[in-house]
């Protein structure tokens, strides 16, 4: 697709957002304190899930500035969220396993919405912050053995 048309790192980045925030099924009340959206690691590791690669800083901000601009999804103090029109392009998106998600909301994506050019940025630091607490919160836990059992004969 040209260059003014959607890529697959936008859907990519779009669809780790939606499957991070649960798609909308964790909304917060507006009495709360916690905001509502997700944490940048949270993208990444979900993004590391569907495709096993961290999507670099130039490829996240690239995709949320196109898909901010199209109203899709919106970040405020390092919260980010999907949009009423981010929701409803997920919510009536043609049914496809998790291995063609990507692919199929990039065909929605281009079918639906033009690209848009949102002023925002992602500094290297909070990029790089972000891939720290997901590469630590991917290393297993080290296996206990039973209380009371040192597992020694």
């Amino acid at each position: 697709m040209g260059e003014n048309g959607w890529h697959w790192t936008d859907a990519w980045i779009f669809v780790s957002l939606v499957i991070a925030s649960g798609a909308g099924r964790h909304r917060r009340s507006a009495s709360t304190r916690r905001p509502e959206g997700v944490r940048l690691a949270d993208v990444l590791s979900t993004a590391d899930h569907l495709n096993q690669s961290i999507p670099e800083r130039h490829e996240v901000e690239a995709a949320v500035r196109r898909l901010a601009g199209a109203g899709l999804v919106s970040v405020s103090d390092g919260w980010f969220r999907i949009t009423p029109d981010g929701e409803r392009l997920w919510r009536t998106r043609p049914s496809a396993g998790v291995a063609t998600t990507v692919d199929t909301v990039q065909g929605v994506l281009s079918r639906r919405h033009t690209p848009g050019t949102a002023d925002w940025s992602l500094a290297e630091d909070d990029h790089a912050a972000a891939v720290q607490e997901h590469l630590v919160r991917s290393i297993p836990a080290p296996r206990r053995s039973p209380e009371g059992h040192s597992g020694r004969g």
